[in-house]
């Protein structure tokens, strides 16, 4: 059989082709860089791309997908749904999802029905009998892959209906529940994409994949700190891009991944196995195909000599959109400007308000329908913001809505990570003067614009924040037959809308776990790390090496910045660094800063012996709001598997940090990243000064502040001070009424003596 020839005119013809190929092999992933990366194969043959061999099936449930709860229909047409992607290098053989459900009893069989939709259009209709109401179901539907794009929605609508005759369309026996455990598996075949720099982050990170990233680097001999260091920087910027899905990057040490994708960093004559590449004499990074996995792709970062490399990293990460071929050379790259303070990308700024506009997509803050969904604001604060009888943070909250015609209970509910904060009625038509007014015929086809002032308690605003808006509309029954839902209600918080921290001042008592688990702090306090210096132990491991790519990764993903500026050093080497925040890294014995500085600690692990200092943190119902006394301390010797998070004030300079990373084992390196990692709703399982992690379990047992980090005005700090200690504020007030009345003692004998003189 021969093949014909096929010719794509330009993009819009090429995607067209795609489309019809892939419903023609059974497969889809059409458009955008599947289409580009698939160009080649266009021009010679339209067979399958991928072997049998290099297909995979992995399975995600509803909750992975985004739904943090059980998704609920209700009424008539009730909808709700989560999107799902697919890997530009990867496309869908089949797909499958498996869901854990039940409904109404009350339904009419023959008029009601579950509709499994992808992308609007229906794949399976789930019947509802009658004798299945009410109980808790499962069913697995196949989805046709013809539906199934780059980004996809997976919507489940239910068709309600109760009675035969009129009927309210909102009635509380129009309901059916589907579990968010329930799973969507999809099977893949590899996909070859070109060797070109244009596509990056792609394939190393494609952010239509939700599950966790997990990206080799491989490094060659004994690498010095200048290779490390640029090593932290691509690291945090793939930690950067994988923001809430988490990212791990195993080191591996002069050998190539077996399968898959990695990034490679090679300075001077260094070479690995496979690889043919003539040496650098230029910063240069380069995309090639991995010899062990021809589906594998090599992310190639080189150079001279070490800090050749360190410069194309820095370049990599901050101009990515500049590339494009399979090979770049950087001629050029001059030196990047300081950092300020708190100028992290991620992070709410703390010079001026800060428009929602720049914290959210502007589709994100417009919603539809009488029951819509919630407009979800995050929000990343500096965790040491400082209030003393602070009123709140300051929002100037502007937003739409189409007003209901006469008043009802339709409101705007604000809460702040789903703590009540406040409640806006929504005023309708008839308190604006009627439909017959010049304001009502103005919004008879408008939404109206309002605003509304208000301060949220910083005590509500931990580093990760939310802020959640949702628009409640009352509905009105219009009485028999009469009830029909007419979907013209909006809503839309106004990009404009701001929020302010400017008039806060940073302090914070230290050391502070809760800080570093949350936003990074102290470290984050300048975005490029460029005051961080992470002290590595003395003949570094292949874990060793991970657990600090993961630490630096998770750095950049609170900053949304590359750290270009992060030191690397040993501990030798650690007394150049006396100005810096450290981060001590250990496991075994290997580390000897942890005997060094073992009495400033408040946990220490060296091998089998351990030592803990206890508090009555254990005994207490809450968090503490002043540090607890020490109890005791404990020293033993076991062979169990025990990591520690440990904060301290650094004994090198005042005011500076150190936290403490430490596993008896390399494996407990691991149980730090993943602690570290878990996005669960727990936020306050890490705090206070020492932490002990064991496999997943995770306990806070020390809660010692000794020291501050940050500055205070000189009347804030005054104001602080005789707060905390009364006894000094009247030991102050009796000093200052006995000056006043030695100043005016003074004052009246010398006014008496010129009386007597005259």
């Amino acid at each position: 059989m021969t093949t014909p020839s096929i010719r794509a005119r330009g993009p819009k013809h090429r995607r067209a082709l795609l489309t019809v190929l892939a419903a023609m092999i059974g497969v889809s992933n059409v458009g955008g860089v599947w289409a580009a990366a698939a160009a080649d194969a266009l021009a010679t043959t339209a067979s399958a791309p991928a072997s049998p061999s290099g297909v995979r099936t992995y399975r995600l449930t509803l909750k992975e997908l985004g739904a943090q709860y059980p998704l609920n229909l209700a009424g008539v047409d009730g909808t709700n749904g989560v999107p799902f992607g697919v890997r530009a290098d990867e496309i869908v053989t089949a797909a499958r999802v498996s869901l854990n459900y039940a409904y109404s009893p009350a339904l009419l069989p023959d008029l009601s029905h579950i509709n499994v939709m992808v992308n609007g259009e229906v794949a399976h209709s789930i019947p509802v009998p009658k004798e299945d109401g009410g109980k808790s179901l499962k069913t697995d539907i196949d989805l046709p892959v013809r539906l199934i794009t780059d980004f996809n929605r997976l919507n489940l609508q239910l068709i309600g209906h109760y009675t035969m005759g009129c009927e309210d369309p909102l009635h509380s026996s129009l309901w059916a529940n589907v579990a968010n455990d329930s799973v969507l598996e999809l099977t893949v075949a590899p996909l070859k994409l070109q060797n070109d720099l244009a596509l990056l982050p792609l394939p190393f990170f494609d952010r239509r994949d939700v599950r966790p990233l997990n990206l080799p680097f491989v490094l060659v001999g004994q690498p010095d700190s200048a290779l490390l260091e640029a090593a932290g920087t691509l690291s945090s910027w793939f930690g950067a891009l994988a923001s809430y899905r988490g990212a791990r990057f195993p080191v591996s040490l002069d050998a190539l991944p077996k399968t898959g994708n990695a990034v490679v960093l090679l300075a001077g004559t260094a070479a690995l196995p496979g690889m043919n590449l003539p040496a650098a004499q230029a910063p240069t990074i380069s995309l090639q195909a991995n010899p062990n996995d021809p589906m594998g792709k090599l992310l190639v970062i080189s150079g001279r000599d070490a800090a050749q490399v360190k410069t194309a990293a820095a370049a990599l990460a901050l101009g990515t959109q500049t590339l494009s071929g399979q090979t770049a050379t950087i001629v050029k790259f001059d030196a990047l400007a300081p950092r300020v303070p708190y100028d992290a990308p991620n992070w709410v700024r703390s010079d001026r308000p800060m428009k929602f506009g720049e914290l959210a997509e502007s589709r994100d803050l417009n919603v539809a329908g009488y029951r819509p969904d919630i407009v979800r604001l995050n929000l990343r604060l500096p965790p040491d913001l400082f209030a003393l009888r602070d009123k709140g943070v300051p929002v100037d909250l502007k937003y739409r809505y189409t007003p209901r015609p006469s008043n009802d209970k339709s409101t705007l509910n604000i809460n702040v990570n789903r703590d009540f904060l406040q409640s806006i009625p929504l005023k309708s038509v008839e308190q604006l003067g009627g439909s017959d007014s010049l304001v009502g015929k103005l919004l008879s086809d408008d939404t109206l614009p309002a605003d509304k002032r208000m301060q949220i308690p910083l005590f509500m605003l931990p580093p990760r924040s939310q802020m959640q808006l949702h628009y409640y509309y009352d509905y009105l029954k219009q009485g028999e037959c009469r009830d029909v839902i007419i979907d013209n209600v909006r809503g839309a918080i106004d990009p404009d809308s701001t929020i302010d921290i400017s008039g806060y001042s940073h302090f914070m008592a230290m050391p502070n776990l809760a800080a570093f688990d949350q936003a990074g702090y102290p470290f984050t306090r300048l975005a490029d790390l460029s005051e961080t210096a992470v002290v590595l132990p003395e003949n570094p491991t292949a874990r060793d090496y991970s657990a600090y790519l993961a630490l630096v990764g998770r750095l950049g993903e609170s900053t949304g910045y590359p750290a270009t500026a992060v030191t690397v050093t040993s501990a030798n080497q650690i007394d150049a660094q006396r100005n810096k925040d450290l981060i001590v890294i250990g496991s075994g014995k290997n580390q000897p800063l942890l005997t060094k500085w073992a009495q400033y600690m408040p946990g220490n692990i060296e091998g089998a012996d351990k030592r803990f200092v206890m508090s009555d943190l254990v005994y207490r119902l809450s968090g503490w709001g002043t540090a607890p006394a020490r109890r005791d301390a404990i020293t033993l010797s076991s062979d169990g598997s025990d990591a520690i998070l440990a904060g301290f004030e650094s004994p090198l300079q005042p005011g500076r940090s150190v936290v403490v990373v430490a596993g008896n084992r390399p494996e407990g390196l691991d149980d730090v990243v993943n602690a570290l990692l878990v996005s669960e709703n727990d936020a306050h399982r890490i705090e206070g000064s020492l932490a002990i992690i064991r496999g997943k379990q995770v306990d806070s047992v020390v809660a010692d502040q000794t020291y501050y980090a940050g500055k205070l005005e000189p009347l804030q700090y005054a104001a602080w001070y005789f707060s905390r200690h009364p006894a000094m504020f009247l030991l102050a007030c009796l000093a200052g009424a006995a000056l006043l009345a030695s100043l005016l003692f003074l004052s009246l004998r010398k006014r008496a003596k010129r009386r007597l003189k005259a």
